[in-house]
């Protein structure tokens, strides 16, 4: 979304409201059921002027532990202080571009850097627990369901004919 701020420029409001749907940037294996809902607010206090945002995204995938369904909402707070073009430098924005967004030909575009920011938090594994066992290596029943029956321990393959001494000592 692209904001006019001839109004808040001008002097004539000191708010604006914003509510907006964001189409969100493809995350692998993430699945988006529908666009990111996006609130918020502008003000101006005497030429300082603040952005606060709040995006909610809902989300579904694979666990990356156990492989089932999750379904969520990512939530995410954005604030950035609201520079007028010319009032800072290229070189001071580039620096603290986590800080600043720019008003460029009286217009503010936060689209790019809100994708930006969502793509950046966003969890990088889902999990449908933080406890998750996952799955069982060698049959692939998931461990929350219990135990499978497979050996818990493997005697390296390389090491076998120590184990048949071992076991022939024991008897």
């Amino acid at each position: 979304m692209v904001l006019n701020m001839g109004p808040i420029l001008r002097g004539e409001i000191t708010r604006m409201e914003i509510a907006y749907d964001l189409i969100p940037e493809a995350v692998m294996d993430v699945r988006f059921p529908e666009n990111a809902h996006i609130k918020g607010y502008l003000t101006d206090d005497a030429g300082y002027m603040q952005l606060f945002l709040h995006a909610t995204l809902p989300y579904s995938g694979s666990c990356a532990r156990c492989l089932d369904e999750v379904t969520g909402v990512f939530e995410l707070d954005f604030t950035r202080t609201v520079a007028a073009e010319g009032s800072i430098t290229e070189e001071k924005l580039a620096e603290m571009d986590d800080a600043y967004v720019m008003i460029r030909d009286g217009r503010l575009d936060v689209d790019e850097l809100l994708r930006e920011e969502l793509l950046m938090c966003f969890p990088m594994r889902l999990l449908c627990d933080e406890d998750c066992p996952g799955l069982c290596p060698k049959c692939g029943k998931p461990l929350r369901l219990g135990d499978c029956g497979c050996p818990k321990k493997e005697i390296d393959p390389r090491l076998a004919i120590l184990q048949k001494w071992v076991d022939k000592q024991e008897n």
